[in-house]
């Protein structure tokens, strides 16, 4: 079983839409803190947000008002609604637990965002 498979990207204008969705086996999402990461051309990967399992969130200050992270502990998903785009969003948007975010571990495909100006 693939550990994480996110789906959702795509090409959107500035200003536009997307709403990107995760699923992950259980032993990587039960009781683990969520969270969404992206890799823009040429840089790291880097932080967009975090769930925990009670639904408590935290945003990078770049994302705040614009996206909103959330988490289906039924069906073991999490999704990033992003709104009002912008062109350095542009990235490959992964998902993991947290607690993974230094490691090599479970990190699947990602999904592309390019956004057009």
């Amino acid at each position: 079983q693939v550990p994480l498979v996110e789906s959702g990207g795509g090409l959107v204008q500035a200003g536009g839409s997307l709403r990107l969705s995760c699923a992950a086996t259980d032993r990587i999402f039960r009781n683990n803190v969520m969270a969404w990461f992206r890799q823009p051309p040429g840089k790291q990967r880097e932080l967009v947000a975090h769930i925990t399992s009670g639904s408590s969130t935290n945003y990078a200050d770049s994302v705040k008002g614009r996206f909103t992270i959330s988490r289906d502990n039924a069906k073991n998903t999490v999704s990033l609604q992003m709104n009002s785009l912008k062109p350095e969003d542009t990235a490959v948007y992964y998902c993991n637990a947290l607690k993974y975010f230094n490691t090599n571990l479970n990190w699947g495909q990602g999904t592309q965002v390019t956004v057009s100006s």
